[in-house]
Protein backbone atom coordinates (compact mmCIF):
# COMPACT_ATOMS: atom_id res chain seq x y z
CA UNK A 1 0.00 0.00 0.00
CA UNK A 2 1.31 3.42 -0.80
CA UNK A 3 2.22 6.38 1.54
CA UNK A 4 -0.87 8.59 -0.41
CA UNK A 5 -3.16 5.50 0.24
CA UNK A 6 -2.61 5.62 4.02
CA UNK A 7 -2.26 9.67 3.86
CA UNK A 8 -5.84 9.32 2.24
CA UNK A 9 -7.34 6.64 4.77
CA UNK A 10 -5.99 8.74 7.67
CA UNK A 11 -7.73 11.93 6.48
CA UNK A 12 -10.99 9.54 5.88
CA UNK A 13 -10.77 8.97 9.15
CA UNK A 14 -10.44 12.56 10.74
CA UNK A 15 -13.34 13.91 8.67
CA UNK A 16 -15.61 10.75 10.06
CA UNK A 17 -14.97 11.97 13.82
CA UNK A 18 -15.92 15.72 12.49
CA UNK A 19 -19.41 16.92 12.68
CA UNK A 20 -19.94 16.55 8.90
CA UNK A 21 -19.23 12.80 8.67
CA UNK A 22 -18.88 10.99 5.44
CA UNK A 23 -20.85 10.80 2.41
CA UNK A 24 -21.88 7.37 1.04
CA UNK A 25 -19.15 7.56 -1.16
CA UNK A 26 -16.70 8.71 1.00
CA UNK A 27 -17.56 5.70 3.31
CA UNK A 28 -17.07 3.02 0.46
CA UNK A 29 -13.60 4.59 -0.28
CA UNK A 30 -12.47 4.42 3.17
CA UNK A 31 -14.05 0.54 3.72
CA UNK A 32 -12.08 -0.52 0.18
CA UNK A 33 -8.89 1.31 1.82
CA UNK A 34 -9.04 -0.30 5.32
CA UNK A 35 -9.50 -3.75 3.07
CA UNK A 36 -6.52 -3.24 1.19
CA UNK A 37 -4.86 -1.97 4.35
CA UNK A 38 -5.40 -4.82 6.15
CA UNK A 39 -4.30 -7.26 3.19
CA UNK A 40 -1.35 -5.61 3.05
CA UNK A 41 -0.15 -6.04 6.93
CA UNK A 42 -1.06 -9.34 6.96
CA UNK A 43 0.73 -10.36 3.56
CA UNK A 44 3.96 -8.71 5.62
CA UNK A 45 3.19 -10.81 8.47
CA UNK A 46 3.10 -14.11 6.33
CA UNK A 47 5.87 -13.01 4.78
CA UNK A 48 7.99 -12.58 7.95
CA UNK A 49 6.62 -15.68 9.31
CA UNK A 50 7.51 -17.80 6.18
CA UNK A 51 11.11 -16.50 6.84
CA UNK A 52 11.25 -17.78 10.61
CA UNK A 53 13.12 -20.49 11.93
CA UNK A 54 12.60 -21.59 15.50
CA UNK A 55 16.18 -22.52 17.12
CA UNK A 56 15.77 -25.46 19.84
CA UNK A 57 18.36 -26.11 23.05
CA UNK A 58 21.02 -28.25 20.83
CA UNK A 59 21.03 -25.26 18.30
CA UNK A 60 19.29 -27.13 15.33
CA UNK A 61 17.25 -25.29 13.56
CA UNK A 62 13.96 -25.44 11.93
CA UNK A 63 11.36 -23.62 9.98
CA UNK A 64 8.05 -21.98 11.76
CA UNK A 65 4.90 -24.26 10.57
CA UNK A 66 1.05 -23.17 10.91
CA UNK A 67 0.03 -24.88 14.28
CA UNK A 68 -2.25 -27.87 13.36
CA UNK A 69 -5.44 -28.08 15.28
Amino acid sequence: MEQQQIDRLNELARKAKSPEGLTEWEEMERAALRREYIDSVLGSLKGQLDNTYIVDEAGNKRKLRKKEE
